[in-house]
C-alpha cells in the first residue's frame, strides 16, 4: 500500500480531452496515463481511475470503452443529446457528464489523498475547492486555451498536456 498521502484518483473528462487533443494534434494513451501518474511520486497506490464519456448510442466506442475497462478504468457514459446553438445556428451534440464525475470524486473522498482530473472546464471550480478543504491535492491537466481561468486559479498545480506529451503520447505500435 502507497504511503498515506500516495493514494491517488483519476478522473478523465473523455469528451473535453478529446477536444483538447484534437487542438493540439496528438492524442495520449490512456495506459501511459495511468503509468505516469503511478510513478511520477513515489510509493503511490492508484486507487482509481474513471473515464466519462458521451456516446452516440449504446453500442458507440464499444472497442475503446472495452481496451479501458480492461486497463482499470471505470467508464462511465451518457447518450448525446442534441441542442440547438441560436448564436451559431447550428445543432450540436452534448453529453454533459460533469455531475458525475463530481458525485465519483465525493462517493471516493475517504479512499485518496490526491485527485489527477483531467479537464480544463470552469464548473469543477467549486468541486476542487472543496476537496481541497479536506486536505486533498488536486492536479489538473488539461492544455494552453482550453483550461478556464477559474479552474486553474483552484488546483494545486495545473499539468499542460504538452509538458507531459513524451510520457503519455499515443504511440503507433
Amino acid at each position: 500500500m502507497g504511503s498515506p498521502m500516495n493514494r491517488l484518483s483519476i478522473f478523465v473528462d473523455g469528451n473535453n480531452m478529446f477536444y483538447a487533443q484534437q487542438k493540439n494534434g496528438w492524442f495520449f494513451d490512456p495506459r501511459r496515463v495511468l503509468e505516469y501518474f503511478r510513478h511520477e511520486q513515489s510509493e503511490t497506490t492508484l486507487i482509481n481511475a474513471f473515464w466519462y464519456t458521451g456516446l452516440k448510442d449504446p453500442q458507440d466506442q464499444r472497442g475503446f470503452r472495452d481496451a479501458l475497462i480492461s486497463l482499470g478504468y471505470t467508464v462511465r457514459t451518457k447518450i448525446l443529446k442534441e441542442y440547438y446553438d441560436d448564436s451559431s445556428g447550428r445543432y450540436s451534440q452534448k453529453a454533459n457528464l460533469d455531475i458525475e464525475i463530481v458525485v465519483d470524486m465525493f462517493n471516493t473522498v475517504d479512499q485518496y489523498d490526491r485527485v489527477v482530473l483531467f479537464s480544463g472546464d470552469g464548473d469543477f471550480e467549486r468541486a476542487i475547492e472543496l476537496l481541497r478543504s479536506k486536505n486533498t491535492h488536486i492536479t489538473v491537466v488539461s492544455t494552453e486555451g482550453m483550461i478556464a481561468r477559474e479552474l486553474r486559479n483552484a488546483t494545486d498545480r495545473y499539468i499542460d498536456l504538452n509538458d507531459i506529451r513524451d510520457r503519455i503520447e499515443k504511440v503507433d505500435s
